[in-house]
């Protein structure tokens, strides 16, 4: 559909018009031209001519075009339906040493807890249309990696990119929980939602669990908790030579903290058991059903103005070459 933004500016059509009735009679007397650089041509010998009280049709054109211009026309396209309004999700990933450990089945392999971890989350990332993302990851401390966003795709390169012992070896639960609250701070959404994955209990950081647990409750924020890590003894850890098979998860304060906001405690022992724990968030969870629609746009206030300059470009030469072929 076609139409201008500022259709009122048309108004201003008629105002050569009144301008040209409002100016005083020109004076009779001559008025020479004199250009040094065409001294050789008679337009320095000729005298203006008092101008009527009219607009020639060229010029009521380019006037029309300029206003036109200026109104700026715009095409609107068809309604496009936005993702539906879904939920503020962050997710706080555990990066100690531990989650190097060798016991979670793959693609028919042995590999690490966070590799694991990268290649369900990733999944779970691609899927989570009209929510926005952060990514939050800890060791000794915890930083936010990315903010909230609807840019899922970097939100998976960042979480990609993370490595083991980029904040330290430790474990500080308190820390990662803290931060996510404090993310979601400015934020009067419903459905905020923190999904906290670790493998280990708290060793480390600033701040204590359950009083980072407080200031989670006293702002709404829904905390997930996911304890990662199989039974299987077999773990190989680079940081800790021989598994600890997840022996060193404290499911007491995971429980604790999902219980106290809301949200659920899951263990993930395997990558289908880490699936199934994002199934049941999808359902937890829903989107709102209100729908939102958008309908692109393009401003066109570039050809009436290009088609005026031409026209007077194409005047300017028009009277230059007649000028040029006078006789002296």
């Amino acid at each position: 559909m076609f139409e201008f933004s500022w259709p009122w500016l048309f108004l201003l059509l008629p105002l050569p018009l009144l301008l040209l009735l409002l100016k005083p009679a020109a004076s009779s007397n001559n008025t020479r031209l004199r250009i040094p650089g065409f001294a050789q041509h008679s337009l320095n010998n000729q005298s203006i001519e008092p101008r009527s009280r009219r607009l020639s049709l060229f010029e009521w054109l380019l006037w029309l075009l300029l206003v036109s211009a200026a109104a700026n026309p715009t095409w609107l396209d068809e309604p496009i339906l936005l993702p539906n309004e879904g939920r503020d999700i962050m997710l706080a990933v555990d990066l100690s040493g531990s989650m190097t450990e060798q016991d979670m089945a793959y693609n028919g392999q042995y590999v690490d807890r966070l590799t694991m971890v990268k290649a369900v989350l990733s999944d779970f990332i691609e899927q989570r249309t009209g929510d926005r993302l952060g990514l939050i990851l800890f060791g000794d401390t915890a930083f936010l990696q990315t903010p909230l966003t609807r840019d899922l795709k970097t939100v998976t390169k960042m979480l990609n990119e993370a490595q083991i012992g980029l904040v330290g070896r430790a474990t500080a639960i308190g820390d990662a929980l803290g931060l996510s609250v404090k993310r979601f701070a400015s934020k009067d959404d419903s459905n905020r939602i923190v999904v906290l994955l670790t493998d280990g209990q708290n060793t480390a950081g600033n701040l204590n669990p359950d009083d980072a647990l407080l200031l989670a409750r006293e702002e709404g924020i829904k905390v997930y908790t996911i304890g990662v890590g199989s039974d299987n003894p077999r773990g190989f850890s680079l940081f800790n030579m021989g598994g600890s098979g997840g022996s060193n998860l404290d499911e007491r304060l995971l429980k604790n903290i999902a219980d106290d906001t809301g949200g659920l405690y899951f263990r993930a022992k395997d990558v289908a058991g880490l699936k199934q724990i994002y199934a049941e968030l999808d359902k937890l969870e829903p989107i709102s059903a209100d729908e939102k629609t958008f309908r692109p746009q393009s401003s066109l206030f570039y050809y009436p103005l290009l088609i005026a300059i031409l026209l007077i470009s194409l005047n300017v030469m028009l009277s230059t070459l007649r000028a040029l072929k006078e006789p002296n």
